[in-house]
Parts: structure tokens; sequence; C-alpha cells
């Protein structure tokens, strides 16, 4: 079966000094485990959700509406797209 993505979400912050990406989840839910892709304009890269914070408290799982904090190996940007990779 091939690997399909599912956009949830868009970045609306990025906090360089954690690296961490802000995102608002504009459908379905994220959790620990996930394999994300971020993509905008100059932003390409792909990253398992190791952690997820609302509030700075730890979560398992977010869903519709939810602002979440994940950390990030590379810089991300204001209006780039998060899509869930379905395997």
């Amino acid at each position: 079966m091939e690997a399909w993505e599912e956009e949830v979400g868009i970045i609306d912050h990025y906090y360089n000094h954690a690296h961490i990406a802000g995102i608002h989840l504009k459908k379905g839910q994220l959790k620990i485990g996930d394999r994300i892709h971020i993509k905008g304009h100059t932003t390409d890269l792909e990253e398992t959700v190791q952690s997820l914070q609302i509030h700075h408290s730890s979560v398992h799982q977010a869903g519709f509406g939810a602002h979440v904090g994940v950390p990030v190996k590379d810089k991300v940007r204001l209006h780039d797209r998060v899509f869930i990779i379905h395997q």
C-alpha cells in the first residue's frame, strides 16, 4: 500500500531558540509517533512527532482547533502546511 498525506494544519509560529513548530490543527488529530511532512515555499521536511505540548503541558494527542508545539530539526515558516503521512 502506498503512503498518502492528509493535511491537518498550518504553522502559526516558530520558536527559533527551542526549534519548536507551533501548529494550528485545522482538521483531524495529531499524536505522538505520527510521521508529518511540513511543506512551504522554502520548507520541505519530514519529522516523526516525538512530543506534543499545549500551553507548555505535554499531551499524547491533540485534535481539531488545538494549537500545539512540536520539536523540529530544521526551521519552519509561518503558513507552511502540515500533513500526516499515512502508510
